[in-house]
Order: structure tokens, then C-alpha cells, then sequence
């Protein structure tokens, strides 16, 4: 099954403590996972920052709530055990426990409203109760974050294929070697300019050092194009490839490729990368050709080992 909504994670958890025992985060990862049945894939699962799995960080924002509540509290650093409040929401055996069941809590409904929930003016309407209700969630701060990342990465990547769709060829040919010496090939950008030559067909074709020493050397072709690339121009260019007797090669096109043409390079002996549209952008963006940093945001936590409290 899919990894289940932090939301739900919490009426397990606080089963899971019922008994009493206090439990540190990490024992809590495998005995809550089984009632989920979660395969070892799904427990891997990272999220789109890399940073943790999607499964721990909704275990442990499952847990967070639960003690913002005053169902668990912690005796120690990075340790969980349920409190009597815990105990009582545990006997009533609640289907769910989202974050507008929180909110009946004294505790849960303070650190709400510390957190910047707007509270009404007085002066405007005072019979207006205070907004004591939010909106439920299904995922933790970090898919939030992660998914309005992803929003913006995908908006973002639009914008840059639409716009090297238009540019002209030359300016194509220099944009494909800002990108691969931004990636570590060519040396310096005349070491890499020696060995490309216009072409007559939207794109550049050519060789470039795979290192600054000149070791060995990658065939380039470039294609400029906004219909599907085919098994036949992969074709052309492994052919092309062995008539250099080059091993390795990167076909870069705008658009996108065939299967069959995808299939064919995994066959043959060369080495062949073949870089779509989609996968154009993600480089320009990952190595800053094209695009400019406009902010950015830190996410810190508490550093435990400081304060060492036991």
C-alpha cells in the first residue's frame, strides 16, 4: 500500500504508546510500519530534498503533533511516552486523529495561535469568535515546502525549454557549451570552442574534452528540433560515432526521443546520453545557464547536542 498521510500515522503511534513505555523516535519506525504493511521501497522513499525518507518525516511529525497536544511528552531528549490525557483519547479509539481533533486541546490550540494564526479585531466585530479552527493537512512542513518547490521547478523549466526553442542557432551552439563547461567538460570555453563547428541544421556537432587533460573525448550533436527525435537520426549519429571511432557520445535535443530510439541506444556498444527537452532545462537550471537565484530559504532544527538535556 502507499505510504499512509502523517494524519494517519497517529492513532497507531498513540497505540503504540499505550503501554506506557517510553520510546525513543527511532524504535518507533518499525512497529508502526507494520500495520501499514509498508515494503522496504516504500520505507526508502526519500523526499524531494533528499534529506530524510518521506516515512520517518511523517512519523515524526505524527509524534510532534501528538505532543504539541499533550497526548505524549518527553521525559528526555529525542524520547516519547504517553501522558494521561494520551491514555484517554487512546481508550476512546478515535478513527483518525488530524489536526482539527488537536485543536479541543488547550496545548495544541496555544501553539497554533502562537504560530501566527490570525486572531479577529476587536475593534472591527467583536461577535466574531476567534478563529480557532485550521485547515486539516495531509502532508508535513517539509512536503509542503518540497511540493510548492516542485510547482515552481516545473514552471520553471517551461519557461527555459520555451525559450531555447526560439533562440537562434548560434546562440544554441553557445548555450550547449556554457552548459557542459558548467557541468565540468571542455576545460576553458576557447578549449571547448576549438572543438565544435557550426552546423547547418539548428544545432552543432562536434567533440569536446570529457577532461581538462584531454584524456578522452565526447561526440557531440545537437539538434534544435520540435517534432520527436527518431531511432533513425540515433542511428546516423552512432554511426557517426564509429566513423570517428569515438566511444562515447551525447545526442542533445530540444525535444524528445522516440522508444525506439531510446531502446536502440542502450544496445549498441557506444556509450550514448541521450538529453531531451525536459532534461535540457533541469541541467540549465541545476548548473545556472540561463537563470538567476532570486531567494532562498533555510530550514534549521534544533541542534540537540547543544543544549544536552537529558
Amino acid at each position: 500500500m502507499a505510504i499512509p498521510e502523517y494524519n494517519e500515522i497517529k492513532v497507531p503511534a498513540l497505540e503504540l504508546f499505550a503501554d506506557g513505555t517510553p520510546r525513543k523516535t527511532s524504535e518507533t519506525y518499525d512497529p508502526l510500519a507494520e500495520p501499514f504493511a509498508l515494503t522496504a521501497d516504500e520505507r526508502a522513499e526519500v523526499l524531494p530534498s533528499g534529506s530524510q525518507t518521506r516515512w520517518e518525516n511523517r512519523v515524526r511529525w505524527a509524534l510532534y503533533d501528538l505532543y504539541r497536544a499533550g497526548l505524549l511528552s518527553k521525559p528526555r531528549r529525542g524520547t516519547y511516552v504517553i501522558t494521561e490525557a494520551g491514555r484517554k483519547v487512546a481508550q476512546q479509539k478515535p478513527k483518525l486523529i488530524d489536526r482539527a481533533f488537536l485543536m479541543q486541546f488547550p496545548e495544541f490550540l496555544q501553539w497554533v495561535q502562537a504560530g501566527g494564526t490570525p486572531k479577529p479585531d476587536p475593534l472591527v466585530n467583536d461577535t466574531i469568535p476567534p478563529r480557532t479552527v485550521i485547515e486539516p493537512i495531509d502532508r508535513t512542513p517539509e512536503e509542503v515546502i518540497d511540493a510548492a518547490h516542485q510547482l515552481l521547478h516545473n514552471a520553471l523549466k517551461r519557461d527555459v525549454l520555451d525559450l531555447v526553442k526560439r533562440i537562434e542557432p548560434t546562440r544554441f551552439e553557445q548555450l550547449v557549451l556554457d552548459l557542459l563547461l558548467a557541468m565540468g567538460y571542455g576545460g576553458s570555453r576557447e578549449e571547448a570552442a576549438q572543438g565544435t563547428k557550426a552546423s547547418h541544421d539548428e544545432g552543432i556537432d562536434g567533440v569536446i574534452n570529457e577532461d581538462r587533460l584531454g584524456l578522452d573525448v565526447i561526440y557531440l550533436q545537437a539538434k534544435r528540433w520540435q517534432q520527436t527525435v527518431g531511432r533513425k537520426e540515433i542511428q546516423s549519429f552512432v554511426g557517426a560515432l564509429a566513423g570517428q571511432q569515438a566511444n562515447k557520445g551525447v545526442f542533445i535535443t530540444t525535444s524528445d526521443f522516440a522508444e525506439t530510439a531510446v531502446q536502440y541506444a542502450r544496445k549498441v556498444a557506444q556509450k550514448v546520453i541521450l538529453i531531451d527537452g525536459d532534461r535540457l532545462a533541469d541541467l540549465m537550471i541545476q548548473h545556472n545557464i540561463g537563470v538567476s537565484r532570486t531567494r532562498a530559504y533555510e530550514v534549521k532544527q534544533v541542534d540537540s547536542d547543544y543544549f544536552d538535556i537529558d
